[in-house]
């Protein structure tokens, strides 16, 4: 029966948790054995709120502030406050109404993908075993409250303060708090003790269970717990990826070209004696046009687009700049279980050592178990244990008492227990055959054969042996040895029907898969032999140890199957295949994954894996199955050739325009266009543009990864900016020589060309192929295009045209428009075509982009970076 609810445990720190017995803190927060009821629990998640340090609202002010530290609008804003009181308060309201409008579109595509983000963190859920109403069950962690009495298991992330009652071989990696990476002994008898930084009696929030379990006592939640204290003052800071980099790597070079034009034209404007005021705003406008205000709307519009449709695919993406990550992946290390395999893992037959059926291995193999039991059944545990619950024909009742026990880990590969039975106490020891039978002696000869059987036809096999022990009060890896093997539990985990196509469209995306796995060599190669993936060497662990890196890093490029690795191993071959140049993907759902998912450049896991996996990995698949991580990569080439689009369209035609506006501010004795113009130009522009995360990618983009080569862009932008210009021009001529235009015609004629210019040049710039014929882009961009350039030919004709200092346009002058839009697309298709062919173009540019790289790779490595 559960305690009556005692009132809210706000005083009881951790170091009185740690310096008071268990059985006293838990009966200080009202709790007990039996933990608390759910009415209980209800009520104290009411008082204390969720167990969680930070949410991942979307917060329209912290958005909209974004949005307004730009430097370079706010100056245009202060110098249009100027011009209001200098008397040209018209020209001032316009270009703060149009400065109003970009930051509005900026904001509300920002705020969309941020809201993306919030909808995507709150499908990530990490669980925790709880005794609620007498009974172990499974809740969410934000559920938990002060009082609840929780079971830690291996690799799971400790989810509160908790004052632990009951311990076996326990240990918490604490660096996450300490930075000290040894994992911490724990013990249930740690009254009295002192605690200034170590706390030997409980298990902090945010730790890691490096072996053993344990059970205790809630004792703080949420912001109270010292993880949850810690992170909230210390803020988050989250590392940059190479996508991120490359951006503003990109806004700094358009940060360098905006100066030089915006100081130039200043001076010449000022050198031409025109009003300060009139100077500052046009120069300023300048620089707002040429930089690509809505670029990270653009990404992020782009990002949350991918973010739903990979979403829709069981896909999930932590950070939004991850999914272009995904794109570069060219090898893909993953383990076989759930991925290559059904991950629905059954048990199927106990053999003793000859290979005949022998009930007394079910026995020993279900007390050396370190499985959560409830009513007969495992809610929690090992994965294998489980199914030796869930499958196998129990004896009734069990005839052995568990009085000790030594939990797995991953370096040996057992676990044990002390266990009084029939014949006295006995040690009893499960895990890896080849671990278990080098510490047993008088072996069957036929035991070799018959593992070799069952390794053969793809079973999992776990071996389990047993000695007398008639001495020992607790067990320690030293304890382990002078064993007699009494058989082998088999297991089946049959090969995923999908997974063969999955293989296949990965090898098509040019994305080497490669598994690496802690079973045996010769199931790991049935089950790639069943599914088509060619098996050209086979590596095991203790060979990977056998060489330096140089050796392994040559071992490796021929190798398809790593068998019976450790966690340092796989984080080891991370390494060597990121050294080699490679962008590598890991797929991992175990603690002994974590260190490798941190060292790869994309960490995978799924919702179903060990907390600590998933808190190391950047993707999550809520099915593991390659072929949505094939989605997802396909995905992140998609976004990403969307975004180098709008990237060219900005270095290209913006640059051309505003070279164009400097000079002719030059020779001109009237602004070429007023800084409104200009203004509303880049807004109309920006505006459709916002459509090109719709637009199609031809096939070929989404065949390889895709770089981000700054030297290519800057390629990109001299090339083809003065050809936007050479138009430009031809347009000043036309409207001076044969409009003989005024300062309002004039504006206006070149308004609506620069702008009809531009956005259709979109259509030539998208693709290598041939425009329309063999490469339809999106019908959305399609539309926006369409609606930008009759928005432009109509604002001369438009209520405002006259505020806006446009005048209407001769008819005559819509058919010289038309000729010279059709002769700016005609070359500036020519030029893409000799661009992109030329043996100096992006093609060479990468190769060397690769090799740099590479060089720097090796440099980090070597120098244990």
């Amino acid at each position: 029966m559960n305690p009556p609810l005692a009132p809210a445990p706000a005083g009881l720190t951790l170091a009185e948790a740690q310096t008071r017995p268990a059985a006293d803190v838990a009966a200080t927060l009202g709790s007990g054995p039996d933990g608390l009821s759910a009415a209980q629990a209800a009520r104290r998640l009411a008082e204390a709120g969720p167990n969680a340090v930070r949410s991942h609202r979307a917060r329209a002010w912290q958005v909209l502030v974004r949005q307004l530290a730009s430097p370079l609008l706010g100056l245009l804003v202060g110098a249009a406050t100027v011009s209001f009181f200098v008397g040209q308060r018209t020209d001032a309201v316009i270009v703060g109404a149009i400065v109003a409008l970009s930051i509005g579109l900026g904001f509300a595509n920002e705020y969309r993908a941020e809201r993306a983000a919030e909808a995507l963190h709150s499908q990530l859920h990490h669980r925790a075993v709880v005794r609620r109403d007498g009974s172990w069950q499974s809740c969410d962690v934000v559920e938990l409250v002060p009082g609840d009495v929780v079971r830690l298991e291996l690799g799971a992330v400790v989810p509160a303060d908790v004052r632990l009652w009951n311990v076996e071989g326990l240990e918490c990696d604490e660096s996450v708090l300490t930075g000290e990476s040894l994992p911490v002994d724990k013990r249930a008898d740690a009254a009295g003790a002192t605690s200034d930084s170590a706390w030997p009696g409980c298990a902090l929030m945010g730790t890691i269970v490096h072996a053993g379990s344990g059970d205790g006592v809630v004792v703080a939640t949420g912001a109270r717990a010292e993880f949850g204290r810690i992170a909230l003052g210390l803020g988050e800071r989250q590392e940059q990826t190479e996508f991120q980099v490359g951006l503003q790597r990109f806004s700094a070079l358009l940060a360098k070209v905006a100066g030089a034009l915006t100081v130039s034209i200043f001076v010449i404007n000022l050198i031409l004696r025109r009003p300060i005021v009139d100077a500052l705003l046009f120069s300023l406008a300048i620089a707002v046009g040429i930089t690509p205000q809505l670029l990270p709307a653009v990404v992020t519009t782009s990002l949350a687009a991918g973010s739903r449709r990979l979403a829709a695919r069981k896909v999930l993406v932590k950070r939004l700049v991850c999914i272009e990550d995904l794109g570069d992946i060219e090898v893909l290390l993953t383990d076989k279980t759930g991925t290559l395999t059904e991950g629905q893992i059954s048990f199927e037959r106990a053999l003793d050592a000859s290979g005949a059926d022998s009930a007394e291995t079910v026995e020993l193999g279900l007390v050396c178990s370190d499985a959560v039991i409830e009513s007969g059944r495992a809610v929690g545990g090992n994965p294998l244990d489980v199914a030796l619950w869930d499958g196998a024909a129990t004896p009734t009742p069990i005839r052995y008492q568990r009085v000790a026990g030594l939990a797995f880990d991953h370096d040996r590969r057992l676990t044990s227990v002390l266990a009084d039975g029939p014949d006295g106490r006995v040690l009893i020891t499960k895990g890896a055959p080849e671990s278990v039978l080098e510490r047993c002696v008088g072996l069957d000869p036929a035991a070799a054969a018959t593992l070799e059987e069952l390794f053969g036809a793809g079973s999992r096999v776990v071996a389990v042996a047993m000695r007398p022990a008639p001495d020992l009060a607790e067990v320690t890896a030293a304890d382990e040895a002078a064993l007699h093997l009494v058989g082998f539990l088999t297991f089946l985990d049959r090969p995923k029907a999908s997974a063969a196509g999955a293989l296949a469209r990965l090898g098509a995306l040019g994305v080497r898969v490669k598994v690496i796995t802690g079973d045996n060599a010769a199931v790991a190669e049935h089950v790639c032999g069943v599914l088509g993936l060619p098996v050209a060497d086979t590596m095991t662990g203790a060979q990977i140890d056998a060489l330096d890196d140089a050796a392994l890093a040559h071992a490796v490029t021929t190798a398809t199957v790593f068998a019976r690795v450790s966690p340092e191993q796989k984080a080891r071959l991370v390494k060597i295949h990121r050294q080699a140049g490679n962008d590598v993907a890991f797929l991992g759902d175990g603690v002994n994954d974590a260190v490798a998912l941190h060292k790869a450049d994309v960490g995978i896991s799924v919702d179903s894996a060990t907390d600590v996996a998933k808190d190391a990995a950047d993707i999550v698949l809520l099915e593991k199955d390659l072929d949505v991580l094939a989605d997802g990569i396909v995905e992140g080439r998609r976004i990403f050739a969307n975004t180098i689009k709008y990237v060219l369209m900005g270095t290209s035609s913006n640059f051309g325009n505003m070279f164009s506006a400097a000079a002719a501010s030059a020779f001109l004795k009237f602004l070429p266009m007023l800084p409104s113009q200009i203004l509303l130009n880049n807004l109309l522009y920006d505006t459709g543009q916002m459509a090109i995360p719709t637009d199609h990618v031809d096939e070929e983009q989404l065949q390889r990864p895709a770089h981000w080569d700054i030297g290519f862009i800057r390629r990109f932008m001299v090339v083809f900016g003065p050809i936007s210009s050479l138009f430009d021009f031809m347009t000043f001529a036309v409207m001076l020589s044969v409009f003989h235009a005024g300062p309002a015609e004039f504006r206006s004629g070149w308004f609506v060309e620069s702008l009809a210019t531009q956005a259709l040049v979109f259509f030539v710039i998208r693709t290598r192929r041939s425009p329309f014929l063999r490469s339809r882009p999106g019908r959305a961009i399609t539309v926006t295009t369409g609606v930008i350039v009759a928005l432009a030919a109509w604002a001369p004709y438009s209520p405002l045209a006259h505020s806006l200092g446009f005048s209407a346009l001769p008819g005559t002058f819509f058919a010289v428009l038309a000729a010279m839009v059709v002769g700016y697309l005609l070359l500036a298709e020519v030029t893409k075509r000799v661009f992109f062919h030329h043996p100096g173009g992006p093609l060479a540019e990468r190769r060397t982009t690769r090799e740099r790289r590479v060089a720097r790779r090796a440099a980090r490595f070597s120098s244990g970076g």
